[in-house]
């Protein structure tokens, strides 16, 4: 009876790890999603970066227009920059978080497969024993 005890406990413990391992899963999708996001943002950033210089390029009397909407893509783009930077640093914490979780659970399912092959020892020695 113990022995099925532990088994169920044990069947437990992998139900968890699957749905940890899940849950990991789609925080690094999403984090590889991040770093994509962040990679067009930039990319489209220089693009708009390259478009306004060469519109603007050449014009003395326009250079503080050109200033004036430099700063302002910039601003837009450290600022779509931090959200995507504050959505990776919560999917880190995420990730941290269930990769600590995974490893705590491993451990308890480590000991108690221990604890299964002692009972399963015992349990064969005890009944090889009183057979003899």
């Amino acid at each position: 009876m113990a022995i099925s005890n532990i088994q169920e406990t044990l069947l437990m413990y992998t139900k968890q790890k699957a749905m940890i391992n899940n849950k990991l899963s789609d925080v690094m999708f999403n984090m590889t999603a991040a770093a994509r996001e962040e990679a067009e943002l930039q990319d489209k950033y220089n693009q708009k970066e390259r478009y306004y210089y060469y519109q603007y390029n050449g014009n003395a009397e326009l250079q503080d227009e050109y200033q004036e909407v430099m700063e302002q893509l910039l601003k837009e783009h450290e600022f779509d920059l931090a959200n995507i930077q504050s959505w990776e640093s919560e999917l880190e914490t995420d990730k941290n978080n269930y990769e600590t979780r995974l490893n705590i659970i491993s451990q308890y399912e480590s000991s108690w497969q221990k604890l299964l092959s002692t009972n399963i020892k015992n349990d064969f020695t005890y009944g090889g024993a009183s057979q003899g």
